[in-house]
């Protein structure tokens, strides 16, 4: 850089310093509009981080999920679904040869859960001894139920990471009684923490129980909400839920053309759903950033137009003095630049802080993303020079003499 240029620069910066509210308002729009762009980066790369995670814990590639009305697994009860039973799913099982391990599920949405020191509400699941393996969630302290005490109907809960908070604070919950409805029963493991799922449910807000548990002394009721079944080979997923579903038609006793009462969904499925979601989070999401870049900019060249008018006389003088149409271009541009991407940076430092306050609401983990970073500097930077070019190239056409007059 020669001392010429140097010297553009310094003037530059000074005539942002002469003009603070002109700036103020350059700066604000390239600051929203990066701001924006960084939060929609940022939150949607953690978005898509867990959805993948909840995704490969509910739906791994062998997986099939059943569901009936009568069911939580997703969503709510569904009007005329079907009643099924351990016992049919069970028989169904035993006529699929490529399922190699399943778990039947029955579930309570949004119970009073007490303790001796507190209370909270909770989803509580009945599920077998296979469930740690089905649905991939292990018990990360104490020990899970087994076969047994399924088959007992014991009293036993396996308790998430908030409920343990909300009923014990800091004191260790292992060995503690609870009370669902009106059943006690004896803590005796933690399970694994998982934060917040795709479906935006609070996963360590769940109590598991043993199935018959849940069924005869907490529910009454002798149906299941669903289940969910394992393939040995992954290639043989649809292939096996078309069986699946031909047998419960058939014992169903539905006809042709008369729709299902029970709900199917296999890993192809639930790919085709994420790919949805990733499009609105990748593509229209920041779009409506940009939006907000757009107009930033637009404001920004206006603003510079209309300060033609105050700057005319100062022009003229750096005219007459020696300076080209290039300098006072240059000059022009630097102004609207560096003010969009000082707006930039401190859009960046918003849009990362209000990310973190999002992803800790939401627990999607650290959502720092460099790409969030170099897409906010580049939007900030091309949107003042865009801005800055109307307003350069009329400042340089002005003649020295028009503009002395």
């Amino acid at each position: 850089m020669n001392r010429k240029t140097a010297r553009l620069v310094v003037h530059s910066f000074k005539a942002l310093k002469r003009f603070r509210f002109r700036s103020a308002v350059l700066m604000l729009g390239s600051l929203v509009g990066v701001a924006a762009l960084t939060l929609v980066v940022s939150v949607g790369e953690g978005a898509q981080r867990k959805m993948l995670s909840t995704v490969r814990q509910l739906f791994g590639g062998s997986s099939i999920l059943l569901i009936t009305g009568g069911g939580r697994i997703i969503g709510g009860p569904r009007p005329g679904a079907a009643r099924l039973t351990l016992d049919e799913i069970a028989g169904i099982v035993r006529q699929l040869p490529e399922v190699e391990a399943w778990d039947p599920q029955q579930g309570l949405t949004s119970e009073p859960v007490r303790s001796a020191a507190g209370t909270t509400t909770a989803r509580v699941l009945g599920e077998s001894e296979r469930f740690e393996r089905v649905w991939n969630r292990s018990v990360i302290r104490g020990e899970p139920f087994d076969a047994a005490a399924v088959a007992g109907s014991a009293r036993v809960a396996l308790i998430g990471a908030t409920v343990a908070r909300d009923l014990f604070g800091t004191e260790d919950p292992l060995g503690a009684e609870i009370q669902i409805g009106s059943v006690h029963f004896r803590v005796t493991g933690l399970l694994e923490p998982f934060g917040t799922d795709a479906h935006g449910m609070d996963r360590d807000a769940e109590i598991v129980v043993p199935l018959t548990t849940l069924q005869r002394r907490v529910m009454n009721v002798d149906t299941i909400g669903g289940a969910k079944l394992l393939v040995r080979d992954p290639t043989r997923v649809e292939e096996t839920a078309r069986a699946l579903k031909a047998l419960l038609r058939e014992r169903h006793a539905l006809a042709t053309g008369q729709p299902n009462d029970f709900t199917i969904i296999t890993a192809t499925q639930v790919q085709r759903m994420v790919g949805k979601v990733e499009r609105v989070l990748f593509v229209f999401l920041p779009l409506v950033a940009a939006v907000s870049l757009l107009v930033g900019c637009v404001v920004a060249a206006s603003l510079m137009l209309a300060s033609l008018s105050a700057r005319v006389g100062e022009i003229g003088l750096r005219r007459a003095v020696g300076a080209r149409p290039w300098d006072i271009q240059l000059q022009f541009l630097l102004e609207t630049a560096v003010t969009s991407l000082g707006g930039g940076v401190l859009g960046l430092v918003a849009g990362s802080v209000i990310a973190e306050v999002v992803a800790r609401r939401f627990t999607l983990g650290g959502v720092f993303s460099w790409k969030a970073i170099l897409l906010g500097l580049a939007a900030a930077t091309l949107t003042g020079l865009l801005a800055g070019v109307a307003p350069a190239r009329r400042a340089a056409k002005l003649a020295p003499a028009d503009a002395l007059r």
